[in-house]
């Protein structure tokens, strides 16, 4: 298993995007390609699951640079929930965690994620 994309739009104009598998340069243009769908048919608000990511170089990192870049300019913002550890060691050793909330679930980052 590569890559495995959920999206599910809530009523309160938050979509979650799960991602599951290894996001790497071979994967990560799908990730980019479902994060501008879920922007333009739901909306700027995202939460990206990633408590069934298990590994991500530097092109998964672009991607998520970019999905905020989209997000924030048009009006939304975009949220990491539950990474595991490698995946968290790395958004803390780039400082994207700085940048990008992290949360430590699903519920907590819809309940606390600004629109």
């Amino acid at each position: 298993m590569k890559l495995r994309l959920a999206r599910q739009s809530l009523s309160n104009a938050v979509v979650v995007v799960a991602v599951e598998g290894e996001l790497d340069l071979f994967t990560a243009p799908f990730l980019r390609d479902e994060i501008r769908d879920a922007i333009r048919d739901d909306g700027p608000t995202l939460v990206l699951d990633l408590a069934e990511l298990s590994f991500m170089d530097s092109s998964g990192l672009s991607v998520l640079i970019e999905a905020w870049r989209l997000a924030t300019s048009e009006g939304g913002g975009v949220c990491l929930a539950s990474p595991q550890p490698p995946v968290a060691r790395i958004l803390r050793t780039t400082g994207l965690d700085r940048r990008i909330k992290v949360y430590p679930d699903v519920d907590t980052a819809i309940l606390q994620h600004p629109e």
